[in-house]
Parts: structure tokens; C-alpha cells; sequence
């Protein structure tokens, strides 16, 4: 059966930047975490981020510029967290290893796990498309990563996936 990563907020931990939650109760989500499927993450707190915490951005230039070293994170007062934040990617991945993970579920707009949308670094609240730190270090290797809006797309992908076991043995 194959595991499936996702967001701690989505799941309903305050651990979002504010100490609040994003909990988001969806069918599948449900029947995901009855069958053991869940694995929970917070790639913030991972790198080791406190709750609560200044709201932070990617500043001039996207997730992939931020793991090439090129662009960084900041919060809304200039501190850099870049090494947090690719600490907690890291520490996402590692746990992707640890269970097979193939696929994960990450909060959309977060500028670790938004998967086609971040804020665009000016703390103006203006979205752009792009990803999170998270999310581009996942994807780099190999993990498909969908946000809290794309369940049938999840399921879908773990159909297909689990197809492509059966196929292979």
C-alpha cells in the first residue's frame, strides 16, 4: 500500500506560522488515514522553526533558485531562514525514503509546501505561480507533489502507481 506524505496543517495541527491549522476533511483524505496511508510532516518545524513564527517568502527568485542557492528565504522582517527551510525539504525527503513515499499532499501558498502557487517575496500578499522549497526538492527527486485542491488527481496518480506495482511483480 502505498504512503502518502502530507502537510501536519491540512491534517489539523496548529503548526501553520500563526499556531493555527489548515484542516481540511475530504473524502479520500478520510479513507487515506483509515488505511494507515498518512504520513504527517511540517517541513517547517522539521527544520527546526518555532510555532508561532514570523510569515516568511521567497525573496527575488523561485523554490529552485532557493535549493541552488541563488534566491533566499526571509520572513516579513528580514531575518534569513533559508537554512531552515531546506533543512525541513531534506528532512521531507529523508521520511519520503524511509516509507517509500511517492506522492505527497502539501499546503497550497506556503513557501515550503505550495505546490503551483507561493507569495511572491514583497509580504504584499500577491500570489504568483511557483512552489515551495519543499515542494521543488521533493519534485527533484521523484516525489509528485499535489495540494489540498487536487484529491482526485491524488487518487488517480495512486491508481496508477499501484497499477505499475501489480504490473511489475
Amino acid at each position: 500500500m502505498q504512503k502518502i506524505l502530507v502537510s501536519a496543517c491540512l491534517l489539523g495541527d496548529p503548526v501553520r506560522y500563526n499556531g493555527k491549522a489548515k484542516r481540511v476533511d475530504h473524502f479520500w483524505l478520510g479513507v487515506w488515514r483509515k488505511e494507515g496511508r498518512i504520513v504527517s510532516v511540517c517541513p517547517e518545524l522539521e527544520g527546526g522553526l518555532a510555532v508561532p513564527r514570523l510569515p516568511a517568502e521567497i525573496v527575488e527568485g523561485l523554490a529552485g533558485c532557493v535549493i541552488d542557492g541563488s534566491a533566499e528565504v526571509e520572513t516579513e522582517c528580514g531575518q534569513n531562514v533559508t537554512k531552515p527551510f531546506l533543512a525541513g525539504a531534506e528532512k521531507a525527503y529523508q521520511m519520503c525514503q524511509r516509507y517509500d513515499i511517492k506522492v505527497a499532499i502539501l499546503t497550497e501558498d506556503s513557501p515550503s509546501c505550495g505546490s503551483t502557487r507561493v507569495y511572491d517575496g514583497s509580504f504584499s500578499g500577491r500570489k504568483i505561480s511557483g512552489q515551495g522549497v519543499t515542494s521543488a526538492f521533493l519534485e527533484r527527486h521523484g516525489i509528485k507533489v499535489f495540494n489540498q485542491f487536487q484529491f482526485e488527481e491524488v487518487r488517480e496518480y495512486l491508481n496508477l502507481l499501484e497499477k505499475s506495482a501489480l504490473s511489475i511483480t
